[in-house]
Protein backbone atom coordinates (compact mmCIF):
# COMPACT_ATOMS: atom_id res chain seq x y z
CA UNK A 1 0.00 0.00 0.00
CA UNK A 2 1.46 2.86 -1.01
CA UNK A 3 1.56 6.27 1.18
CA UNK A 4 1.23 9.41 -0.40
CA UNK A 5 3.18 12.67 1.14
CA UNK A 6 1.19 15.73 2.30
CA UNK A 7 2.59 17.63 -0.74
CA UNK A 8 1.44 15.20 -3.27
CA UNK A 9 -1.90 15.46 -5.14
CA UNK A 10 -3.52 18.68 -7.43
CA UNK A 11 -2.97 22.53 -6.08
CA UNK A 12 -6.53 23.49 -4.90
CA UNK A 13 -6.62 27.15 -4.52
CA UNK A 14 -8.83 28.81 -1.62
CA UNK A 15 -11.40 31.03 -3.09
CA UNK A 16 -11.55 34.84 -2.03
CA UNK A 17 -15.20 36.04 -0.72
CA UNK A 18 -13.41 40.00 -0.13
CA UNK A 19 -14.03 41.43 -3.44
CA UNK A 20 -17.42 40.35 -4.23
CA UNK A 21 -18.82 41.20 -0.90
CA UNK A 22 -17.74 45.25 -1.52
CA UNK A 23 -18.77 45.21 -4.90
CA UNK A 24 -22.55 44.09 -3.98
CA UNK A 25 -22.49 46.62 -1.24
CA UNK A 26 -21.67 49.45 -3.25
CA UNK A 27 -24.36 48.74 -5.89
CA UNK A 28 -27.00 48.46 -3.00
CA UNK A 29 -25.51 51.62 -1.85
CA UNK A 30 -25.29 53.48 -4.95
CA UNK A 31 -29.14 52.79 -5.37
CA UNK A 32 -30.06 53.95 -2.40
CA UNK A 33 -28.35 57.15 -2.79
CA UNK A 34 -30.08 57.62 -6.23
CA UNK A 35 -33.61 56.72 -4.75
CA UNK A 36 -33.18 59.22 -2.08
CA UNK A 37 -31.77 61.99 -4.53
CA UNK A 38 -34.88 61.34 -6.93
CA UNK A 39 -36.89 61.54 -4.52
CA UNK A 40 -35.56 65.06 -3.08
CA UNK A 41 -35.77 66.33 -6.51
CA UNK A 42 -39.47 65.19 -6.86
CA UNK A 43 -40.47 66.70 -3.41
CA UNK A 44 -38.24 70.53 -3.90
CA UNK A 45 -40.40 69.94 -7.41
CA UNK A 46 -43.89 69.68 -5.62
CA UNK A 47 -43.02 72.36 -3.28
CA UNK A 48 -42.44 74.98 -5.83
CA UNK A 49 -45.04 74.58 -7.87
CA UNK A 50 -47.21 74.63 -5.25
CA UNK A 51 -45.56 78.10 -4.30
CA UNK A 52 -45.79 79.55 -7.38
CA UNK A 53 -49.49 78.66 -8.07
CA UNK A 54 -50.08 80.08 -4.47
CA UNK A 55 -48.43 82.99 -5.40
CA UNK A 56 -50.11 83.77 -8.13
CA UNK A 57 -53.58 82.79 -6.96
CA UNK A 58 -52.82 86.04 -4.49
CA UNK A 59 -51.70 88.26 -7.24
CA UNK A 60 -54.55 87.27 -9.26
CA UNK A 61 -56.82 88.16 -6.62
CA UNK A 62 -55.49 91.46 -5.65
CA UNK A 63 -55.35 92.79 -9.18
CA UNK A 64 -58.64 91.68 -10.25
CA UNK A 65 -60.33 92.29 -6.92
CA UNK A 66 -64.44 92.20 -8.59
CA UNK A 67 -63.83 88.64 -10.09
CA UNK A 68 -66.15 87.42 -7.80
CA UNK A 69 -68.71 90.11 -7.93
CA UNK A 70 -71.06 87.67 -9.76
CA UNK A 71 -71.72 85.99 -6.75
CA UNK A 72 -72.19 88.93 -4.37
CA UNK A 73 -75.24 90.99 -3.96
CA UNK A 74 -75.70 93.76 -7.05
CA UNK A 75 -74.01 97.25 -5.37
CA UNK A 76 -76.30 100.30 -4.79
CA UNK A 77 -76.08 103.07 -6.95
CA UNK A 78 -74.11 105.80 -5.08
CA UNK A 79 -75.94 109.27 -5.21
CA UNK A 80 -74.64 112.21 -6.39
CA UNK A 81 -73.93 114.76 -3.89
CA UNK A 82 -74.44 118.65 -3.88
CA UNK A 83 -70.78 120.04 -3.27
CA UNK A 84 -70.59 122.31 0.47
CA UNK A 85 -74.02 120.22 1.49
CA UNK A 86 -74.72 117.08 2.96
CA UNK A 87 -77.80 116.55 1.41
CA UNK A 88 -78.80 114.52 -1.73
CA UNK A 89 -78.81 116.19 -5.28
CA UNK A 90 -81.61 114.17 -6.80
CA UNK A 91 -84.01 112.93 -4.14
CA UNK A 92 -87.56 112.17 -4.49
CA UNK A 93 -90.02 113.53 -2.28
CA UNK A 94 -93.41 111.99 -1.28
CA UNK A 95 -95.76 115.00 -2.45
CA UNK A 96 -95.59 118.61 -1.42
CA UNK A 97 -98.31 118.19 1.50
CA UNK A 98 -96.31 114.99 3.15
CA UNK A 99 -94.00 115.84 5.83
CA UNK A 100 -90.31 115.63 5.57
CA UNK A 101 -88.27 112.77 6.97
CA UNK A 102 -86.35 113.24 10.25
CA UNK A 103 -83.35 114.37 10.39
CA UNK A 104 -81.84 111.09 11.78
CA UNK A 105 -83.48 108.40 9.24
CA UNK A 106 -81.18 107.81 6.57
CA UNK A 107 -82.92 109.45 3.01
CA UNK A 108 -83.70 107.18 0.44
CA UNK A 109 -81.69 105.73 -2.18
CA UNK A 110 -82.56 107.81 -5.53
CA UNK A 111 -82.08 106.87 -8.99
CA UNK A 112 -78.55 107.85 -11.00
CA UNK A 113 -79.30 111.52 -12.39
CA UNK A 114 -79.97 110.73 -15.94
CA UNK A 115 -82.16 113.48 -18.26
CA UNK A 116 -85.27 110.27 -18.22
CA UNK A 117 -85.43 110.76 -13.99
CA UNK A 118 -85.08 114.58 -14.47
CA UNK A 119 -87.86 114.28 -16.78
CA UNK A 120 -90.01 111.97 -14.87
CA UNK A 121 -89.40 114.04 -11.30
CA UNK A 122 -90.66 117.15 -13.17
CA UNK A 123 -93.91 115.15 -14.46
CA UNK A 124 -94.42 114.06 -10.93
CA UNK A 125 -94.09 117.18 -9.22
CA UNK A 126 -95.93 118.72 -11.52
CA UNK A 127 -98.91 116.47 -11.70
CA UNK A 128 -98.89 116.39 -7.61
CA UNK A 129 -101.77 118.52 -6.29
CA UNK A 130 -101.72 119.34 -3.05
CA UNK A 131 -105.46 118.01 -1.60
CA UNK A 132 -104.38 114.63 -2.85
CA UNK A 133 -100.82 112.97 -1.92
CA UNK A 134 -99.46 110.75 -4.47
CA UNK A 135 -97.17 107.80 -3.57
CA UNK A 136 -93.50 108.79 -5.25
CA UNK A 137 -93.12 106.56 -8.45
CA UNK A 138 -90.07 105.91 -9.77
CA UNK A 139 -88.76 107.09 -13.23
CA UNK A 140 -89.07 103.74 -15.95
CA UNK A 141 -86.15 104.28 -18.30
CA UNK A 142 -86.43 103.14 -21.73
CA UNK A 143 -84.83 100.39 -22.45
CA UNK A 144 -82.02 99.40 -24.66
CA UNK A 145 -83.97 98.52 -28.15
CA UNK A 146 -86.20 102.01 -27.54
CA UNK A 147 -82.98 103.90 -26.90
CA UNK A 148 -81.33 102.45 -30.29
CA UNK A 149 -84.36 103.40 -32.17
CA UNK A 150 -84.88 106.66 -30.61
CA UNK A 151 -81.00 107.00 -31.58
CA UNK A 152 -80.93 105.65 -35.16
CA UNK A 153 -83.66 108.28 -35.55
CA UNK A 154 -81.89 111.56 -34.45
CA UNK A 155 -78.75 110.16 -35.91
CA UNK A 156 -80.41 108.76 -39.09
CA UNK A 157 -80.14 111.93 -42.14
CA UNK A 158 -84.28 113.00 -43.14
CA UNK A 159 -84.87 112.61 -46.39
CA UNK A 160 -87.52 115.16 -48.17
CA UNK A 161 -91.02 113.34 -49.53
CA UNK A 162 -92.45 113.35 -52.64
CA UNK A 163 -94.83 115.73 -53.53
CA UNK A 164 -96.70 117.66 -55.93
CA UNK A 165 -96.76 114.61 -57.73
CA UNK A 166 -93.00 114.54 -59.14
CA UNK A 167 -91.19 111.94 -59.67
CA UNK A 168 -87.60 113.82 -58.77
CA UNK A 169 -84.99 115.28 -60.27
CA UNK A 170 -81.60 113.85 -61.87
CA UNK A 171 -77.41 114.97 -61.87
CA UNK A 172 -75.33 114.04 -64.15
CA UNK A 173 -72.33 115.49 -65.96
CA UNK A 174 -71.30 115.43 -69.66
CA UNK A 175 -67.46 115.40 -71.05
CA UNK A 176 -66.29 115.20 -74.65
CA UNK A 177 -62.46 113.92 -75.21
CA UNK A 178 -61.42 114.98 -78.72
CA UNK A 179 -58.00 113.15 -78.41
CA UNK A 180 -59.92 110.01 -77.69
CA UNK A 181 -63.24 110.61 -79.84
CA UNK A 182 -64.76 109.50 -76.83
CA UNK A 183 -68.04 111.00 -74.61
CA UNK A 184 -68.02 110.76 -70.96
CA UNK A 185 -71.50 110.61 -68.92
CA UNK A 186 -70.89 111.08 -65.13
CA UNK A 187 -74.76 109.92 -63.49
CA UNK A 188 -73.96 111.98 -59.90
CA UNK A 189 -77.25 111.36 -58.10
CA UNK A 190 -80.93 111.49 -58.16
CA UNK A 191 -83.16 113.82 -55.42
CA UNK A 192 -86.54 113.25 -54.40
CA UNK A 193 -87.59 110.18 -55.75
CA UNK A 194 -91.29 108.87 -54.86
CA UNK A 195 -91.31 104.94 -52.91
CA UNK A 196 -93.80 103.06 -51.23
CA UNK A 197 -92.23 101.74 -49.00
CA UNK A 198 -90.96 103.63 -45.18
CA UNK A 199 -87.31 103.18 -45.70
CA UNK A 200 -87.30 104.42 -49.26
CA UNK A 201 -86.71 102.56 -52.72
CA UNK A 202 -83.35 100.81 -53.49
CA UNK A 203 -82.98 102.96 -57.04
CA UNK A 204 -80.44 102.61 -59.92
CA UNK A 205 -80.00 104.52 -63.30
CA UNK A 206 -79.90 102.81 -66.70
CA UNK A 207 -78.62 104.72 -69.65
CA UNK A 208 -78.43 104.15 -73.35
CA UNK A 209 -77.10 105.89 -76.31
CA UNK A 210 -80.03 106.38 -78.99
CA UNK A 211 -80.74 105.99 -81.71
CA UNK A 212 -78.44 103.21 -81.85
CA UNK A 213 -79.50 101.88 -78.69
CA UNK A 214 -75.97 99.50 -78.82
CA UNK A 215 -74.17 101.12 -75.71
CA UNK A 216 -76.11 100.26 -72.25
CA UNK A 217 -74.59 100.85 -69.16
CA UNK A 218 -76.15 101.27 -65.35
CA UNK A 219 -75.29 102.42 -61.98
CA UNK A 220 -75.25 100.13 -58.83
CA UNK A 221 -78.20 99.82 -56.64
CA UNK A 222 -78.22 102.43 -53.68
CA UNK A 223 -79.90 100.64 -50.87
CA UNK A 224 -83.18 102.07 -49.06
CA UNK A 225 -82.73 106.24 -49.85
CA UNK A 226 -84.81 108.31 -52.18
CA UNK A 227 -82.14 110.64 -52.84
CA UNK A 228 -79.02 108.24 -53.75
CA UNK A 229 -75.25 109.67 -54.65
CA UNK A 230 -73.69 107.32 -57.92
CA UNK A 231 -70.92 109.52 -58.35
CA UNK A 232 -69.92 106.76 -61.58
CA UNK A 233 -68.42 107.58 -64.84
CA UNK A 234 -69.24 106.14 -68.45
CA UNK A 235 -67.26 106.30 -71.30
CA UNK A 236 -68.50 105.94 -75.07
CA UNK A 237 -65.36 105.55 -77.26
CA UNK A 238 -65.98 105.96 -81.44
CA UNK A 239 -67.84 109.03 -81.43
CA UNK A 240 -67.01 111.79 -83.98
CA UNK A 241 -67.67 114.86 -82.78
CA UNK A 242 -70.02 115.54 -85.72
CA UNK A 243 -71.60 112.75 -84.47
CA UNK A 244 -72.64 114.30 -80.75
CA UNK A 245 -75.30 116.31 -82.34
CA UNK A 246 -77.62 113.23 -83.18
CA UNK A 247 -77.07 111.35 -80.01
CA UNK A 248 -79.34 111.42 -77.23
CA UNK A 249 -78.45 109.96 -73.57
CA UNK A 250 -81.93 108.10 -72.60
CA UNK A 251 -81.63 107.44 -68.74
CA UNK A 252 -84.10 104.94 -66.94
CA UNK A 253 -84.80 105.51 -63.19
CA UNK A 254 -85.42 102.00 -61.64
CA UNK A 255 -86.12 100.65 -58.04
CA UNK A 256 -84.64 97.36 -57.77
CA UNK A 257 -86.43 94.51 -56.30
CA UNK A 258 -85.64 91.05 -55.10
CA UNK A 259 -88.45 88.69 -55.32
CA UNK A 260 -90.42 90.78 -58.13
CA UNK A 261 -89.50 92.47 -61.64
CA UNK A 262 -88.16 95.69 -60.88
CA UNK A 263 -90.48 99.03 -60.46
CA UNK A 264 -89.71 101.69 -63.37
CA UNK A 265 -89.38 105.19 -61.52
CA UNK A 266 -89.41 107.84 -64.42
CA UNK A 267 -87.05 108.57 -67.42
CA UNK A 268 -85.15 111.24 -68.71
CA UNK A 269 -84.42 112.39 -72.17
CA UNK A 270 -81.69 114.71 -73.03
CA UNK A 271 -80.62 114.99 -76.33
CA UNK A 272 -77.07 116.46 -77.25
CA UNK A 273 -78.03 118.79 -80.12
CA UNK A 274 -77.86 121.93 -78.42
CA UNK A 275 -75.01 121.29 -76.01
CA UNK A 276 -71.21 122.61 -76.78
CA UNK A 277 -69.52 119.67 -75.47
CA UNK A 278 -66.13 120.83 -77.77
CA UNK A 279 -64.38 122.28 -75.43
CA UNK A 280 -63.42 119.25 -72.93
CA UNK A 281 -64.83 120.51 -69.74
CA UNK A 282 -67.85 118.93 -67.85
CA UNK A 283 -70.96 120.59 -68.08
CA UNK A 284 -73.16 119.67 -65.15
CA UNK A 285 -77.23 119.02 -66.08
CA UNK A 286 -79.97 118.36 -63.75
CA UNK A 287 -83.23 116.99 -65.93
CA UNK A 288 -87.30 116.65 -63.86
CA UNK A 289 -87.50 112.88 -64.12
CA UNK A 290 -90.93 112.18 -66.41
CA UNK A 291 -92.98 109.40 -65.79
CA UNK A 292 -93.19 106.38 -68.64
CA UNK A 293 -95.69 105.13 -68.36
CA UNK A 294 -98.11 107.97 -69.46
CA UNK A 295 -97.02 107.21 -73.12
CA UNK A 296 -97.67 103.63 -73.25
CA UNK A 297 -101.12 104.28 -71.71
CA UNK A 298 -101.73 106.87 -74.56
CA UNK A 299 -100.85 104.83 -77.32
CA UNK A 300 -101.90 101.41 -75.82
CA UNK A 301 -100.29 98.32 -75.52
CA UNK A 302 -101.12 96.23 -78.91
CA UNK A 303 -102.76 93.46 -80.42
CA UNK A 304 -101.84 89.94 -81.03
CA UNK A 305 -102.55 86.98 -83.14
CA UNK A 306 -103.34 83.56 -81.74
CA UNK A 307 -104.41 80.22 -83.34
CA UNK A 308 -105.27 77.72 -81.24
CA UNK A 309 -106.63 74.25 -81.42
CA UNK A 310 -107.87 71.57 -78.94
CA UNK A 311 -107.18 67.52 -79.38
CA UNK A 312 -109.59 65.91 -76.29
CA UNK A 313 -108.06 62.42 -77.91
CA UNK A 314 -104.31 63.12 -76.80
CA UNK A 315 -105.68 65.30 -74.57
CA UNK A 316 -103.26 68.73 -76.38
CA UNK A 317 -103.70 71.81 -76.92
CA UNK A 318 -101.68 73.43 -80.15
CA UNK A 319 -100.94 77.26 -79.81
CA UNK A 320 -99.64 78.87 -82.83
CA UNK A 321 -98.55 82.43 -82.15
CA UNK A 322 -99.00 84.18 -85.72
CA UNK A 323 -97.75 88.06 -84.92
CA UNK A 324 -98.14 91.14 -83.10
CA UNK A 325 -99.07 94.38 -84.05
CA UNK A 326 -99.35 98.23 -82.66
CA UNK A 327 -96.99 97.58 -79.79
CA UNK A 328 -96.19 100.95 -78.02
CA UNK A 329 -92.65 102.53 -78.05
CA UNK A 330 -89.83 101.17 -75.16
CA UNK A 331 -87.49 103.82 -76.29
CA UNK A 332 -86.95 107.27 -78.73
CA UNK A 333 -86.30 105.26 -81.75
CA UNK A 334 -89.92 104.02 -81.66
CA UNK A 335 -88.93 100.66 -81.59
CA UNK A 336 -88.59 97.44 -79.25
CA UNK A 337 -87.23 93.86 -79.27
CA UNK A 338 -90.65 91.94 -78.26
CA UNK A 339 -90.77 88.97 -77.52
CA UNK A 340 -93.88 86.74 -75.74
CA UNK A 341 -93.81 83.88 -73.11
CA UNK A 342 -96.73 81.72 -72.08
CA UNK A 343 -97.79 79.82 -69.16
CA UNK A 344 -100.61 77.11 -69.20
CA UNK A 345 -102.46 76.81 -65.84
CA UNK A 346 -103.88 74.21 -64.53
CA UNK A 347 -106.68 75.28 -61.58
CA UNK A 348 -104.52 78.28 -61.05
CA UNK A 349 -101.08 76.68 -60.94
CA UNK A 350 -98.51 76.98 -63.69
CA UNK A 351 -97.63 73.55 -64.69
CA UNK A 352 -95.82 74.34 -68.17
CA UNK A 353 -93.96 77.19 -69.89
CA UNK A 354 -93.33 78.54 -73.40
CA UNK A 355 -91.62 81.48 -75.13
CA UNK A 356 -90.61 82.60 -78.78
CA UNK A 357 -87.67 84.25 -80.32
CA UNK A 358 -86.71 87.96 -79.71
CA UNK A 359 -87.39 90.06 -82.63
CA UNK A 360 -85.20 92.54 -82.74
CA UNK A 361 -86.35 96.52 -83.63
CA UNK A 362 -89.92 96.01 -84.62
CA UNK A 363 -93.49 97.21 -83.05
CA UNK A 364 -95.16 94.86 -85.72
CA UNK A 365 -93.10 91.59 -85.50
CA UNK A 366 -94.26 88.08 -87.05
CA UNK A 367 -93.67 84.73 -85.07
CA UNK A 368 -95.12 82.13 -86.81
CA UNK A 369 -94.39 79.63 -83.94
CA UNK A 370 -96.17 76.53 -82.82
CA UNK A 371 -96.32 75.12 -79.31
CA UNK A 372 -97.88 72.04 -77.59
CA UNK A 373 -99.04 71.63 -74.19
CA UNK A 374 -99.83 68.43 -72.92
CA UNK A 375 -103.63 68.72 -70.67
CA UNK A 376 -104.15 66.90 -67.42
CA UNK A 377 -106.65 64.42 -68.03
CA UNK A 378 -110.21 65.17 -66.88
CA UNK A 379 -113.47 63.26 -66.78
CA UNK A 380 -115.67 65.97 -68.27
CA UNK A 381 -114.54 69.19 -70.12
CA UNK A 382 -110.32 69.41 -69.26
CA UNK A 383 -110.63 72.92 -70.96
CA UNK A 384 -113.05 74.09 -68.06
CA UNK A 385 -110.02 73.76 -65.66
CA UNK A 386 -107.15 74.83 -67.85
CA UNK A 387 -106.28 78.75 -68.90
CA UNK A 388 -103.36 80.25 -71.30
CA UNK A 389 -101.41 83.37 -69.85
CA UNK A 390 -99.13 85.20 -72.23
CA UNK A 391 -96.66 88.08 -71.63
CA UNK A 392 -95.32 90.21 -73.97
CA UNK A 393 -91.98 91.47 -72.88
CA UNK A 394 -89.49 93.78 -73.99
CA UNK A 395 -85.92 91.85 -74.24
CA UNK A 396 -83.09 94.17 -72.56
CA UNK A 397 -79.65 93.16 -72.53
CA UNK A 398 -78.39 94.67 -68.83
CA UNK A 399 -81.47 94.60 -66.69
CA UNK A 400 -85.04 92.74 -66.45
CA UNK A 401 -87.17 92.61 -69.29
CA UNK A 402 -89.73 94.85 -69.38
CA UNK A 403 -93.58 93.94 -69.72
CA UNK A 404 -95.62 95.26 -72.44
CA UNK A 405 -98.56 93.59 -72.15
CA UNK A 406 -100.77 90.27 -70.80
CA UNK A 407 -103.11 88.25 -72.03
CA UNK A 408 -105.46 85.47 -70.22
CA UNK A 409 -107.15 83.29 -72.74
CA UNK A 410 -109.94 80.48 -70.70
CA UNK A 411 -112.75 80.18 -69.44
CA UNK A 412 -112.62 82.53 -66.52
CA UNK A 413 -111.52 85.37 -68.70
CA UNK A 414 -113.97 87.92 -70.06
CA UNK A 415 -114.98 89.24 -73.82
CA UNK A 416 -113.39 88.31 -77.07
CA UNK A 417 -110.63 85.99 -74.91
CA UNK A 418 -113.87 83.60 -73.38
CA UNK A 419 -115.48 83.55 -76.70
CA UNK A 420 -112.28 82.65 -78.50
CA UNK A 421 -111.56 79.79 -76.08
CA UNK A 422 -115.34 78.58 -76.06
CA UNK A 423 -115.02 78.58 -80.02
CA UNK A 424 -112.23 75.98 -79.60
CA UNK A 425 -113.61 73.98 -77.33
CA UNK A 426 -116.97 73.69 -79.12
CA UNK A 427 -114.57 72.84 -82.89
CA UNK A 428 -112.14 69.94 -81.59
CA UNK A 429 -109.27 69.32 -84.03
CA UNK A 430 -109.92 72.33 -85.80
CA UNK A 431 -107.37 75.72 -85.84
CA UNK A 432 -109.24 78.74 -84.65
CA UNK A 433 -107.19 82.64 -85.01
CA UNK A 434 -108.61 85.49 -83.44
CA UNK A 435 -107.02 89.09 -82.50
CA UNK A 436 -107.11 90.14 -78.59
CA UNK A 437 -105.53 93.64 -77.35
CA UNK A 438 -103.31 93.39 -74.33
CA UNK A 439 -103.77 94.84 -71.35
CA UNK A 440 -101.68 95.82 -68.40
Amino acid sequence: MKILAPHDGPDIAPVETSGGLETDTIWVMTVVLGTILLALCVGIACWIVRFKSSLSHKLGSKRCPDKALVFQPPRRATAVRSPGSATHYLRKSPSPTAPAPPAATSPPQPQPPTQNSVKSEKASSASNSPNTPTAPTEPTPLSKELADVHATEKTKPTEPETNDGRLGDLHFKLRYENEKNALVVSVVSCQNLPGREPAGPDPYVKLQLLPDKQHKVKTRVVRKTRCPVYDEDFTFYGIAPHQIAGITLHFVVLSFDRYSRDEIIGEVVSPLSNLQLHSGEAMALCREIQPRSLKMRSAGRGEVLVSLCWQPAAARLTVVLLKARNLPRMDLTGLADPYVKMYLLYNGQRIAKKKTHVKKRTLNPVFNESFVFEVPAAPNAALDHVSLELLVLDWDRVTKNEVIGRLELGAAAAGGARHHWREVQAAPRRQIADWHKLKE
